[in-house]
């Protein structure tokens, strides 16, 4: 199951999708996840469905990647739906036995909620698969700029984050080699009651943490030793500069809320 979390990789490649200006591609997510929320019926749904497949198409992410990424949420979307399902009232009475009551209100608000979930956390996971975590380093920092001149401290934030991407799969890959070590000393994940799953979680827990601490400690030793000090003086190798094709997506991302407006 950890394995399957795809969360903060990223995918190479010289698709469209990522060259774009990676300040365009926060931008157009954000728009994305505007109209998803804007999004109402069918037609609507599947407008953004399309505009979703076809953005994975481009940048030739595999089907297979983005499944594997889904499925640790597959129990939270069932509970989306189930909650829809059964808690939301309607006219148009599809079954009722005792105090259970499905709608065909409730069916369709528990298609749309999930469709809806799915997207939102698929369009994310195409930011990550598209760009380097040091790109969008430096387009969260460029796009909070403004921030900076009411000493927030940007250029800090951005690195967190950034730092936060890239370790995500590092520490799945340690949780992953911790339980191995600990089933083959005989431990056991999965018999019993919570109180003794909670216990058995104990030796996962305590070499992770003492991991991520030494990992922290060699990060912040390494960043020393190569002079770093943050924002000040500090230049970019790779400048961002927008090109055509940027302000092209970007008015693409405008006509995709303004269907969808007019879709509602």
């Amino acid at each position: 199951m950890l394995k399957d979390i795809t969360l903060g990789q990223f995918f190479p490649g010289e698709t469209i999708v990522h060259r774009l200006d990676p300040r365009m591609k926060l931008i157009l997510m954000i728009t994305y996840i505007t109209a998803l929320f804007l999004a109402s019926g069918i037609y609507a749904y599947l407008f953004m469905f399309a505009i979703l497949v076809t953005c994975l198409t481009i940048s030739k992410i595999k089907p297979r990647a983005v499944l594997k990424g889904l499925r640790p949420i597959f129990i939270i979307i069932i509970l989306t739906v189930i909650l829809n399902i059964f808690f939301i009232r309607g006219e148009t009475i599809l079954f009722e036995w005792r105090f259970i009551v499905i709608t065909l209100e409730g069916l369709q608000t528990a298609a749309f909620m999930a469709s809806r979930l799915m997207m939102l956390i698929v369009s994310t996971f195409l930011l990550t698969y598209t760009t380097s975590p040091i790109a969008l380093t430096d387009a969260i920092e460029r796009l909070l700029g403004p921030l900076k001149k009411i000493k927030l401290p940007i250029h800090e934030f951005a690195m967190m984050m950034s730092i936060a991407l890239r370790f995500i799969p590092t520490l799945i890959e340690e949780t992953d080699k911790i339980i191995s070590a600990q089933r083959s000393r005989g431990a056991d994940f999965e018999t019993g009651g919570i109180v003794k799953k909670a216990k058995a979680v104990l030796p996962i827990i305590v070499p992770l943490f003492i991991s991520a601490f030494r990992r922290a400690d060699e990060l912040a030793t390494a960043m020393e030793s190569r002079c770093y000090h943050g924002d000040e003086g500090r230049t970019r190798m790779k400048v961002l500069k927008a090109t055509p094709k940027d302000y092209a997506a970007l008015l693409a991302g405008a006509a995709v809320v303004a269907v969808v407006i007019f879709l509602r």
